[in-house]
């Protein structure tokens, strides 16, 4: 099994710099020339454009690690109250319906797209929902009264 390459190779700063310049840009409403500053104010010398082009470069990967970690976490606690709920959308004027799982901390945990609105298109949604974020203690749907998952 070949290990996968560091995504941060051919980068002059170290790692533990890239992160924290994403992570502040993203976590706190900075703009990139405020993220430059403060980190100026560190010792840390990089323009904003250097900023910006972590921020594309880095920010989906680091945004996929948290979600990894936080399913992980999700899966081994258990999840008290979902909300479920459809939209109607139209998609290339057709319309079709977009199914969502919501937690009780308003985290949208999974979204599906279907044609059809039927009892199969919502079993298929909410199986794959369990699967990936374990059982939860109540289920609530728009328009019904709380109900105990299948």
């Amino acid at each position: 099994m070949t290990k996968p390459e560091n995504p941060f190779r051919y980068f002059n700063s170290s790692p533990e710099v890239i992160r924290l310049v994403v992570l502040m840009y993203v976590r706190f409403p900075l703009s990139l020339r405020n993220v430059e500053d403060l980190l100026f104010e560190r010792g840390i010398d990089i323009s904003h454009e250097t900023v910006r082009y972590w921020w594309n470069r880095f920010g989906p990967m680091f945004a996929a690690e948290i979600r990894r970690k936080r399913s992980a976490q999700m899966r081994q606690v258990t999840q008290w109250r979902w909300h479920l709920d459809k939209v109607y959308v139209k998609i290339n004027g057709e319309l079709h319906y977009l199914w969502r799982a919501v937690d009780h901390e308003g985290e949208v945990l999974e979204s599906f797209v279907t044609k059809t609105r039927d009892k199969a298109a919502a079993l298929k949604f909410i199986k794959a929902a369990m699967k990936r974020y374990g059982s939860p203690k109540v289920i609530v749907t728009d328009g019904c009264a709380p109900t105990e998952p299948p």
